[in-house]
């Protein structure tokens, strides 16, 4: 099936989804609190898939997860919400703030310290996508939780399944 405005698959309902809000992100211990809350998600995952998700797989979404956070707290201001979606294969990470810019890759310098957050995200996740929300905007993430689907596919490969 396929929603009409955005033909794109239309996304069955999650096997697991939980949310949690960062009220005052400044005050530093959102990132680290949104990592163990993706860590403590996805080891919940065994209960509703048919596989525990593999360590590394883990370890990308927490990185994907500290990224988007990263971007909330420094470059908006109030709260922030993390929205996980568990589905069989794929974690969609949802990363809500009261910012309607969206946030912008810059080109590669490898000189240039910090601030490659967006570029991390587009290299290890299936889709990166902004969209407007009536407080600001959500950022998604699609990040696949099939091992070998890391070690096969490159990025460009990955965008083209």
């Amino acid at each position: 099936m396929t929603d009409a405005m955005t033909a794109v698959p239309a996304a069955r309902d999650p096997l697991l989804s939980a949310s949690v809000v960062y009220d005052d992100a400044s005050g530093g211990g959102a990132i680290a609190s949104a990592r163990a809350f993706t860590a403590d998600f996805l080891a919940a995952a065994p209960s509703v898939r048919r596989e525990p998700v593999p360590d590394e797989r883990v370890e990308l979404a927490q990185l994907v997860v500290s990224e988007l956070v990263t971007n909330a707290v420094r470059h908006t201001a109030g709260p922030c919400r993390l929205l996980l979606d568990l589905r069989q294969d794929t974690l969609e990470i949802s990363v809500f703030d009261r910012e309607a810019a969206a946030p912008v890759p810059r080109e590669h310098d490898p000189r240039r310290i910090g601030q490659h957050g967006v570029e991390i995200v587009v290299a290890v996740c299936e889709s990166l996508s902004v969209e407007p929300h009536p407080e600001g905007k959500r950022v998604r993430a699609c990040l696949s939780l099939l091992p070998e689907y890391a070690d096969t596919a490159t990025p460009a490969d990955r965008r083209a399944r």
